[in-house]
């Protein structure tokens, strides 16, 4: 038996909505299993793939806590990883290694388990749902811990967005970005962030980009975490400023999306360029479209 399974990049939080808001982006990691042989064995390709060999396999991982969780026992197998995510960057490459594994799991062991269950799964293995929910639906997602399932808000073709990402050559660490938050916040801050977080949802399921540009703003985790990445401030002011909707950290961090029209998409990439040049943070700007669609399951022929 030979299949695939790809899942895309993501981007949480787009700001205030921390652990809650996901995008889903056109940039994809992938896994292909032949079952047989000896075990599990693991390889690895890609444009991010060095240095992998030898590390925990997250979609194994996620396929053995899935078989552990049913009472059932994998088949040996052998599972090609293609990165293309880039990793520790705040994308979500660990959220699509995770759906990609539980879906290739629930296949192999022939669960019948549905998207909810799905998304159940990898957001208690991933600690929260707005990557994960991205990856597997696709678009825009919203994640409320106690529903069980995503909302997804919009596939994103109703929305003149796309987004600019600015990737810097460092590595994050979603353990240490975390570490930096505060255990409490002020009152005004908390109150802040839910209207500026429901502007977001707000904007995204009616296409107001008002309603989205005055919701990227947030007051609960950015500001402690821009101590860790000095560029995120002024590289989302000069994102902003050359035409951007909105900026923001993307997930932990440290590349920083911006939301932006199409035609404004040169504009944003220079100015973000410019900022990390200014910052002595090298990286590299791209543009990722919004993904309209999640995770797929690809039959081999």
């Amino acid at each position: 038996m030979r299949f695939s399974v790809r899942a895309p990049a993501s981007s949480a939080n787009l700001g205030p909505g921390f652990d809650a808001l996901g995008l889903a982006l056109d940039l994809w990691n992938s896994i292909e299993i032949e079952t047989g042989g000896d075990g599990i064995q693991v390889s690895y390709v890609g444009s991010d793939a060095i240095g992998m060999d030898g590390l925990e396999n997250y979609s194994v991982r996620a396929m053995r806590q899935l078989a552990e969780e049913h009472g059932r026992e994998l088949p040996p197998f052998h599972l090609t990883a293609q990165i293309d995510v880039p990793v520790a960057r705040g994308l979500g490459s660990s959220a699509a290694a995770i759906v990609a594994g539980l879906i290739a799991g629930n296949y192999l062991l022939d669960l019948g388990l549905g998207d909810d269950q799905i998304f159940q799964a990898a957001a208690r293995m991933e600690g929260h749902g707005d990557n994960v929910g991205a990856a597997l639906h696709g678009g825009a997602i919203l994640s409320v811990p106690a529903l069980g399932r995503a909302l997804k808000l919009t596939d994103g073709a109703d929305l003149d967005l796309t987004t600019v990402v600015y990737i810097p050559d460092e590595h994050g660490a979603t353990w240490v970005a975390r570490a930096e938050l505060p255990q409490h916040v002020a009152l005004a801050d908390a109150a802040f962030n839910v209207g500026a977080a429901s502007g977001i949802v707000a904007g995204l399921i009616t296409g107001d980009l008002g309603a989205i540009a005055a919701g990227m703003h947030d007051r609960l985790h950015e500001p402690p975490r821009s101590r860790l990445y000095p560029h995120l401030i002024p590289m989302s002011e000069a994102a902003r400023s050359a035409g951007a909707i909105g900026a923001c950290l993307s997930g932990a961090g440290p590349t920083v999306l911006a939301l932006v029209t199409h035609e404004n998409v040169p504009a944003v990439c220079r100015a973000m360029q410019e900022t990390g040049r200014t910052a002595g943070i090298p990286g590299q700007c791209r543009h990722l479209p919004i993904s309209p669609k999640g995770a797929q399951f690809i039959s081999a022929p």
